[in-house]
């Protein structure tokens, strides 16, 4: 115990010595013995402390305190600690300080209790956060233990709190605003929701109303109770937002008690006030306390609903006694203060304030009740929907924000705004109002205004029982309503009953005692609908008319309401229809709708009138008026069956003659949607489709307004259909489908036959359609459409003389026969000349006739044509089609667009005429130049009118391209930049520059012409030209047959160089059989040819290439036929020109025809005709070098002739004859191969041994020397194997294996391939020693050579009898068989039968049922019968 004593005084000898180390080591060798010493912990904790190890003093310390707790040495070493760690230790400091100060208070020390509290209280503010210092501040509270002991020395709790109050209101807003930072950026995140749900989070566990309720008990001072009743309220009003709708109705319920109580106070703070007016559920506004009112507009005065209130009591509608309303210089403006009188607001003004009120108070559903209540007794019913919907709008929000259903005031928005709708745009919104009216019946079956608003929406739809039941049940809650009184009369008298409803209506005339604009409205309406029972009563004219019965109503109406529209539309009728004074029917009916555009009746009479004036702007906007009013479509459930149809078809009038055709199209299908039975909708429609290009579309409509034929249109008038029918055949014609439009038109023309425009769009669509026929290959249906035109021609000449297009169209069907010459002896001369000579001076055709020849005096010459050559009848059609177009220049003179057309029509068939008539007298150029110049002449008088036109420029640049190619380009180039996407301008100039050897320019050119349309033939036809002058006659002949593929029929260019490529494709190419594959090729050029001859039959040399094409076919007959028509018309005009040219010509032409004969087997015929182009070939022999011909021509003819004669005479047993022709064409062949083997064969044929011997040495000789020619070495090979010549045969052997290797195209044929590989056979048959095995050998040998062929692989089949091979020639012959090779039908019925397979067998019987090889190949599968 003496060592403890001793230990604890060297502790204070030390700490008093600043020795703190060694204090620590007594101290702590005290507690050693003793843990329970009080002081020597004290000591511990302040020699730490002043070693600056505060954690282990604190530790020293609190050790300390409890030992002893009452003891305040500790505790002050604690606080003196906690001071030096500043802000680190602050919570404890504030337990340890009021620890200390309830210590002093135990001891009754005030001083240093309060010195305790107030240090603390700075250090908090200065070191701790705004949460400790909180929890400073409540050591003041009166809820603190030592607030009694030191009240009078803290400061007072209304302090105390309100700055706890700013201290949790901060904290607040710091976390919301933390709270809505972080979970704004989350996915999926919305701000409001996430600003609603983080403030109720925070402001539903908020002590801060509390606080606030303490500053207004505590607090003295009335300016801060107010404050903080405000502070209270708002936050009590933002939390009850916030909250879930459970737990609104608490929060909801201190929220009134504290508006009550401001109210009753009458402190001007403005939510209170708002709550209370809002919050407050009344179905009228007299339910309202006045006071509360006139005091909010007292306090309030700039704020939008004080406006609104203040312009509401002081209107016609308040259900409030006016008040005189008083200056007041008062804060409040109260009752009691008297000051000076201030006149009432003007309507004017009053209108005004309330705007600006509204404006002023988006979100007050209260202003926006009032407004729209004002808005419908103002009758401004668009603004009474627009403001009851906004406030519908607000009384849902508030509903949502503060859980109070506010039933009442919905339903009596509902009510405001169904009523505005009855009349808004009526009966557009009427089943809106309907349904409105509805569902506040259901909650309210007696609600007059929603009993009223239903039976007017019935009224209006025409359900008038129902409508008298609902204004009926609306009495008896409203007794003294006249108004209602006066619509359920008018209903009855609506319903038929108008002697009852004029009686009603009567009595209801005494009772308005009023003078108001109202009174005034009523009044006019009663009598005009008394008027209206009158008029209808008794419907005879004379009642009608009587000026004392339904007229003076009328008139008493108008007196009483000068702007009543309706009787303005019925005094219009009265004056249109019975007193007949349009001028003032038409004031009225114009003043009634300038009043209300409901008045439907008067608007339609006001557009009719206006239409027949053909002033369609106010056609339109009459139209567009009543269509705005939304009286043209009947209410959904109303017993209307239809609307209004005419303002949307007068509408689709209006933008139809605007050439608006998209709008037309939905005004017009608008009107068929009110009025499907509407004739003039559907044609307008349909015409609406026809100009913008939906012809598919029009046919429809058209076809069903002609189903409408037998209907009438709404005034009762028959309808008639002509033009419907019309404009169907104009969308046939549009289409293309010009039979069905002939056909149309013929029909309407049945009915008016007398119809000039249907007249002219019938020969117009047969000219149209003629044109078609020849792009199509119709030729013979073209013709007959050209003269059918001309017939009807006829027919309109005799009406209108006149007519452009007339001449025009005449003029197109007289050059149609120009391009199907075949049929140009077809041509109604003496019709054309009729209707050239009709109401004309002849001498009026003499235009350019100095020029072109032709004039008015030949028209002499249109007589019949039985007697006239094809020449002279085409001749007689371009002049026709000249005279015509110079017709058509002086009936277009009025106009200079038609004038300029008329002279481009002209010059084209001038240019028609230059090329048909020049190109048949080739000898004589100069005289049918005379065309071209006429031509040239017509396209610049063209061109001078109309500069802009690209055709123009076109046109003159062909007509000027051999005579001034300078011109031709500039002309080009100009039609080029007019429009730069004409395909056919931009070919045109490429030719131009092809003639002129500029084929850069040219290639350039066509591709430009081919880029802008790839479907334009002749662009692809300039290529191919281009293609041959560059020496690649290959892509030329692709580039001719693309050509042919796309172009039309009328195109004789493509279908000559397409047929004559192809011919000299073929020419290289061994002669086949007729039914070979390849020939099936020839179909197409075979059509072309046909139709060009069509085209052009007198076009000598493309005829005689029929008949080559016709022989390459095995058609001898028909090539017969063309070879001796040819070989006519080439004697007669040799005999009449006795021209060189005529004269090859016809040698070539027999030639021709006797090897044709010699393939019919017709061989004396042969023999005959061979020996005559000998003849003649001999004569043209010495010209042959002045005629543009090529040099080895009649040489080829004269061989072709001597090997026809010579197989003529062989096959006539004429073997003499025969070999001496073989002996002349060797000659004249210069020993040819060809010919040596033909000559070798009749040699070998006529038997003898010298013959044969002779054979044998033309074809050593010719193998000699041409080692390559196969036929040569195969006719040496045949006759070896017949002779047994075993060293013949070797040297064949070793000459045909050389050659199959050859790439040589006669070698690889597959027919000479067959004749090797069977010579080869025999050869190795035949050799001394071979047995099997070599004959197998020379198979496999062909196979491997070529592994595709068919044959190789079926004799090796038989051969060796292997099922292998067998199957792969099936294999090769169906790959090589058509489309995708050449194969004969034989080849691939002998693949098939050596299958072995019955199915096989029986494929190749259907194959080839003419071989036996199928056959045999059946019966073997079947076996033994």
């Amino acid at each position: 115990m003496s060592g403890t004593k001793a230990a604890l005084k060297a502790a204070k000898a030390a700490l008093d010595a600043s020795k703190f180390d060694v204090a620590v080591a007594q101290s702590e060798k005290v507690l050693a013995a003793d843990p329970q010493n009080y002081h020597a912990n004290v000591f511990l904790g302040l020699a730490r402390d002043k070693l600056g190890k505060y954690t282990e003093a604190a530790e020293a310390y609190e050790a300390a305190t409890k030992i002893k707790g009452n003891d305040a040495l500790a505790w002050q070493g604690l606080i003196s600690l906690y001071e030096k760690q500043g802000g680190r230790r602050v919570d404890e400091y504030r337990i340890s300080a009021v620890r200390l100060a309830e210590i002093y208070m135990e001891g009754d020390d005030r001083t240093r209790s309060q010195t305790v509290i107030d240090k603390f209280l700075l250090f908090a503010k200065q070191n701790g956060t705004r949460s400790q210092y909180k929890q400073a501040i409540e050591i003041l509270l009166p809820t603190s233990t030592i607030y009694d002991f030191l009240e009078g020395r803290l400061p007072h709790p209304s302090s105390s709190y309100m700055k706890l109050a700013d201290i949790v209101g901060s904290e607040e807003k710091e976390l919301i605003n933390k709270e809505v930072g972080e979970r704004r950026t989350r996915l999926g995140a919305r701000l409001g929701q996430v600003m609603l749900d983080v403030k109720r989070e925070v402001m539903s566990q908020s002590d801060l109303e509390e606080i606030y309720q303490h500053v207004i008990d505590w607090s003295n001072e009335d300016e801060v109770r107010r404050e903080f009743e405000e502070k209270l309220l708002r936050h009590a009003y933002e939390t009850l937002v916030v909250l879930p709708s459970e737990e609104k109705p608490n929060k909801r319920n201190k929220v009134e008690d504290l508006v009550r109580g401001m109210v009753i106070l009458k402190h001007p703070f403005s939510l209170a006030w708002d709550i209370a007016l809002e919050w407050k559920d009344v179905e009228r506004v007299v339910e309202w306390d006045v006071g509360v009112l006139r005091e909010y507009i007292a306090f309030f005065p700039e704020n939008g609903l004080a406006k609104i209130l203040k312009g509401y009591l002081g209107s016609e509608i308040s259900p409030f006694p006016m008040e005189i309303a008083a200056m007041d210089e008062g804060e409040g403006g109260g009752s009691e203060n008297s000051g000076t009188t201030v006149s009432p607001l003007s309507p004017e003004e009053r209108l005004l304030l309330m705007a600006e009120g509204l404006d002023e108070a988006p979100k007050s559903a209260l202003a926006h009740r009032l407004m729209g209540e004002y808005y419908l007794f103002l009758e401004e019913f668009e603004s009474a929907a627009e403001v009851a919907r906004k406030a519908r709008e607000l009384t849902l929000i508030e509903t949502k924000k503060t859980g109070l259903k506010l039933q009442r005031n919905t339903d009596a928005i509902a009510i405001t705004l169904a009523t505005s709708l009855i009349h808004y745009q009526s009966p557009k919104n009427h089943p809106e109002a309907k349904d409105l009216f509805e569902k506040i019946l259901k909650r309210a079956p007696t609600s007059t205004p929603a009993l009223i608003g239903v039976g007017l929406i019935l009224e209006v739809q025409e359900d008038y029982i129902d409508a008298i039941d609902f204004l009926t049940r609306a009495l008896i809650g409203d007794a003294t309503n006249i108004r209602i009184k006066a619509e359920a009369a008018w209903c009855k008298a609506l319903n038929g009953d108008y002697s009852l409803g004029q009686e009603e209506l009567e009595s209801c005339l005494p009772k308005i005692e009023a003078s108001g604009p109202q009174a005034r409205d009523l009044r006019a309406l009663i009598l005009y609908r008394i008027g209206i029972c009158i008029w209808n009563r008794d419907s005879s004219a004379a009642s009608r008319k009587d000026r004392k019965g339904a007229y003076a109503r009328f008139l008493a109406a108008l007196q009483a309401n000068i702007n009543f529209a309706p009787a303005y539309t019925t005094l219009g009728i009265y004056y249109a229809d019975y007193a007949k004074d349009r001028k003032r029917a038409r004031k009225c009916f114009q003043k009634a709708f300038e009043l209300s555009p409901s008045e439907v009746l008067a608007a339609e009479r006001l557009a009719r009138a206006f239409a027949d004036q053909g002033d369609w702007d106010l056609v339109e906007i009459v139209s567009q008026r009543v269509v705005d009013s939304g009286k043209v479509r009947p209410t959904p459930g109303s017993k209307k069956q239809k609307g209004i149809s005419w303002p949307y078809a007068a509408l689709g009038v209006v933008e139809l003659n605007r050439q608006e055709y998209a709008k037309s199209i939905i005004s017009f299908q608008t009107a068929l949607r009110i009025s499907p039975d509407d004739y003039h909708s559907w044609v307008g429609l349909g015409e609406s489709y026809h100009n913008s290009g939906r012809y598919i579309a029009a046919t429809k409509a058209f076809e069903q307004a002609k189903r409408l034929e037998d209907t009438t249109d709404r005034r009762g008038k028959a309808v008639e259909n002509w033009f419907a029918n019309y404009m169907l055949a104009n969308v046939k014609r549009e289409l293309g489908e010009y039979e069905d439009a002939v056909h149309g038109y013929r029909e309407v023309l049945s009915t008016r036959p007398s119809e000039f425009g249907v007249l002219i769009a019938l020969v117009q669509t047969l000219v149209e359609g003629a044109w078609r026929d020849i792009e199509t290959g119709f030729f013979g249906r073209a013709i007959e459409g050209a003269k059918d035109a001309i017939k009807a021609a006829n027919e309109i000449v005799e009406q209108r003389s006149d007519a452009f297009n007339l001449w025009k169209v005449v003029g197109d069907a007289c050059v149609i026969f120009s391009w199907v010459q075949a049929h140009v002896e077809q041509f109604p001369c003496n019709d054309v000349k009729m209707l050239l000579e009709r109401d004309i001076k002849v001498e009026e055709y003499n235009i350019f006739a100095d020029v072109d020849g032709v004039g008015g005096d030949i028209l002499s010459s249109f007589l019949s044509n039985e007697e006239s050559t094809g020449s002279a009848v085409l001749a007689k059609s371009l002049h026709a089609a000249i005279l015509a177009h110079k017709r058509a220049i002086y009936a277009s003179a009025h106009e200079t667009h038609a004038q300029a057309v008329a002279w481009f029509n002209l010059g084209h068939s001038e240019h028609r005429a230059h090329v048909c008539l020049h190109s048949r007298n080739s000898d004589d150029s100069k005289k049918f130049s005379r065309y071209l110049k006429a031509a040239i002449r017509c396209f610049k008088r063209a061109i001078e009118l109309e500069a802009g036109n690209s055709e123009f420029w076109n046109a003159l640049g062909v007509a000027t391209s051999q005579l001034n190619p300078k011109v031709s380009q500039h002309a080009f180039v100009r039609s080029l930049h007019l429009n730069d996407k004409n395909a056919q301008a931009w070919t045109n100039l490429g030719t131009l520059y092809l003639l002129q050897n500029d084929f850069q320019l040219a290639n350039d050119s066509f591709t430009r012409a081919q880029s802008t349309d790839p479907d334009y033939a002749h662009a692809w036809l300039g290529q191919g030209f281009l293609a041959i002058l560059l020496g690649d006659p290959k892509e030329a002949q692709l580039l001719f047959e693309h050509a042919f593929e796309i172009s039309d029929s009328s195109s004789a260019l493509t279908k000559r160089q397409y047929s004559l490529s192809t011919f000299e494709k073929l020419l290289p190419l061994p002669v086949l059989f007729s039914s070979s594959p390849r020939n099936s090729n020839l179909v197409q050029p075979l059509f072309a040819l046909h139709q060009l001859l069509k085209l052009s039959p007198d076009d000598l040399p493309f005829q005689h290439l029929s008949a080559l094409f016709l022989e390459r076919i095995g058609n001898h007959p028909a090539a017969v036929e063309t070879l001796t028509s040819i070989c006519e018309k080439v004697e007669q005009d040799y005999e009449a020109t006795e021209s060189p040219v005529s004269l090859i010509r016809f040698a070539r032409a027999k030639a021709d025809l006797g090897r044709v004969e010699l393939a019919a087997k017709d061989f004396a015929a042969a023999s005959d005709d061979a020996e005559t182009a000998l003849q003649l070939s001999s004569l043209g022999n010495d010209d042959e070098e002045t005629i543009p011909t090529p040099s080895n021509g009649l040489s080829k003819c004269r061989l072709s002739a001597h090997l026809t004669a010579g197989l003529a005479r062989y096959y006539a047993n004429d073997m003499d004859a025969a070999l001496e022709m073989f002996q002349a064409a060797l000659e004249e062949s210069g020993d040819a191969p060809d010919v040596i083997c033909l000559l070798a064969e009749v040699l070998w044929a006529v038997g003898g041994e010298r013959e044969r011997s002779v054979a044998r040495d033309q074809l050593f000789e010719s193998t000699e020397r041409h080692t390559e020619h196969l036929p040569s070495v195969l006719l040496l090979g045949a006759i070896a194997v017949l002779d047994g010549d075993f060293d013949t045969l070797e040297a064949v052997s070793s000459d045909l294996h050389e050659l199959r290797v050859s790439d040589s195209e006669t070698v690889r044929d597959s027919q000479n391939q067959k004749k090797i590989q069977l010579l080869l056979e025999a050869i190795a048959v035949l050799s001394p020693g071979s047995g099997k095995h070599a004959e197998m050998t020379q198979l496999t040998t062909s196979i491997l050579l070529s592994p595709s062929s068919a044959s190789a692989w079926s004799q090796l089949a038989e051969h060796s009898g292997d099922v292998y091979p067998a199957e792969m020639a099936l294999k090769m012959a169906v790959r090589g068989a058509p489309p995708l090779g050449t194969l004969q039908a034989e080849d691939l019925a002998r693949a098939f039968a050596g299958s072995g397979c019955v199915g096989d067998a029986q494929r190749a019987v259907m194959v080839a049922p003419w071989r036996s090889d199928g056959w045999v190949a059946f019966q073997e599968t079947l076996g033994p019968a």
